[in-house]
């Protein structure tokens, strides 16, 4: 079913009467502005046999924000109307106090369109899903005797933004998402394991639900639990790594990227405070973050403040050449800022985000990279991780890695974990494949207790001495 555009000022809010409420926050202060959105999302998972999940969620409202220095005012509300957005202005004008501030310009404008404003949710209709789930269960169960649960699950979203700036400037967009995931578990001789695979971004439903990309999909799933069927325990000590490319880019987002917002930088709380220009990393390695690749999860037409999404080089050759800056952080650094104001929904004040951050390829053919192992691992997926910012330390887990010796890929292994800290770690890199892939679209970044959707991406690597966590050797 379609659903009419989201237009606040043809409700309860005249935009004239909400420009003179934002200009009136806004007097005497360095920047804000009032954020509209309405987002309508709609899960469908199939779990065991049966429907577990059939859900449709819709919510709308307002964040008006007014800064002045580093302090920031802000207030949101879930009704759009005159007299809450007149509440909000006031309590968001404390934080200007006397005022003294410059207005700083808005950003300027493109025409760009990194995605279709398409609505996902209407791609298929209630019945279509649902077979299509039915299906993909079927088809796991059916590929292997040691499948026992299969779980598929579909979600769409549809966010929809407007941003008014306190000149009169007004920014629209429409941002699409979509996922398919299968998880799969399978049992043999009492022993029981895992594997899920998955994908999507700002695109429709249609290309998800093709039966060759589910049916790739579940085989994926399906590959990674056999995998783990046959691992065995992982070995401990400090050992070379090789990562695959692709999703453990998620280790460089979390151990390289965070620490290059501008944020913790300009407050001097990052491992990588106060050392642009400077060598941080092995030479070779280019690390950026994009936010204009069309149809990918973390890519932006603009950000949350309505600044352009850019390309922005983060590391080039090794050197720290530049950081992610919302607007508040730009202005106080002197930079300018780069399209990473973020936020997760309207209730939220933005603040520097990664897009899509990812290392460019080198020249190394990935079967070298790998043989270039002596003792160690080569991982190629992960789970779960954490990373403190001040110094760059991480801890991630493997849910796909393999025993490495002499430059042989030999048996997979459980229960690895990787050990180390930003810093060090991209020192270490020893070799750079020539294959950088994006992750297939499955990525989610928390900060601050906002959660963002982003995209992570690497070649294959080599990493020299990391520590790895698992049983003993």
């Amino acid at each position: 079913m379609q659903h009419p555009p989201f237009r606040p000022f043809d409700t309860l809010l005249d935009r004239d009467r909400a420009q003179a409420l934002l200009a009136q926050a806004t007097q005497g202060a360095d920047d804000g502005e009032l954020f509209l959105e309405r987002r309508r999302s709609e899960v469908l998972s199939f779990d065991d046999g049966r429907v577990r999940t059939a859900s449709y969620d819709a919510s709308e409202g307002f964040g008006l924000r007014a800064v002045k220095g580093e302090a920031a005012g802000y207030a949101h509300s879930t009704e759009i109307s005159q007299a809450a957005l007149t509440r909000a202005a006031q309590t968001a004008r404390l934080a200007v106090a006397e005022g003294g501030g410059t207005l700083a310009d808005s950003p300027q404008p493109t025409n760009r369109r990194l995605y279709t404003d398409a609505d996902p949710m209407s791609g298929a209709t209630f019945g279509v899903k649902l077979e299509t789930l039915r299906e993909i269960d079927a088809f796991a169960r059916a590929l292997d005797p040691r499948v026992v649960q299969v779980s598929a699950t579909l979600a769409a979203s549809l966010q929809e933004v407007h941003i008014l700036r306190p000149d009169g400037m007004l920014l629209s967009d429409t941002r699409p998402m979509t996922r398919l995931n299968v998880a799969v578990i399978v049992e043999e001789n009492g022993r029981r394991e895992s594997g899920s695979h998955g994908g999507g971004g700002r695109t429709g439903l249609e290309g998800l639900i093709l039966r060759d990309h589910w049916q790739t999909t579940a085989r994926e799933a399906l590959r990674i639990a056999l995998v783990n069927l046959r691992a065995e325990a992982a070995p401990a000590g400090v050992m070379d790594v090789a990562l695959g490319a692709g999703w453990p880019g998620i280790l460089l987002h979390e151990a390289v990227g965070h620490g290059l917002e501008g944020d913790f930088n300009r407050k001097g709380s990052s491992a990588f405070a106060g050392l642009m220009g400077q060598q941080v990393a092995a030479r070779g390695v280019t690390v950026l973050d994009d936010g204009t690749i069309p149809d990918r999860r973390g890519s932006i037409s603009f950000d949350d403040e309505g600044t352009p999404s850019g390309k922005t080089v983060l590391i080039e050759d090794g050197v720290l050449v530049g950081y992610m800056q919302d607007r508040q952080n730009a202005r106080l650094m002197g930079v300018a800022p780069t399209g990473n104001g973020r936020r997760e929904s309207y209730a939220h004040p933005p603040m520097p985000r990664m897009t899509n951050t990812y290392m460019l390829s080198g020249d190394s053919d990935p079967g070298d990279v790998v043989a270039e192992v002596k003792d160690g691992i080569y991982a190629v997926g992960f789970g779960g991780g954490q990373v403190d910012i001040t110094n760059g330390k991480f801890v991630f887990s493997c849910t796909e890695a393999y025993r490495v010796k002499n430059g042989k890929v030999g048996a997979p292994v459980k229960g690895a974990t990787l050990i180390g800290d930003g810093p060090t770690t991209m020192r270490q890199i020893r070799a750079i494949g020539n294959d950088m892939a994006l992750d297939p679209g499955i990525g989610n970044c928390g900060k601050a207790g906002q959660w963002v959707p982003v995209g992570v991406g690497q070649p294959t690597l080599l990493i020299g001495g990391l520590t790895v966590g698992g049983a003993a050797a």
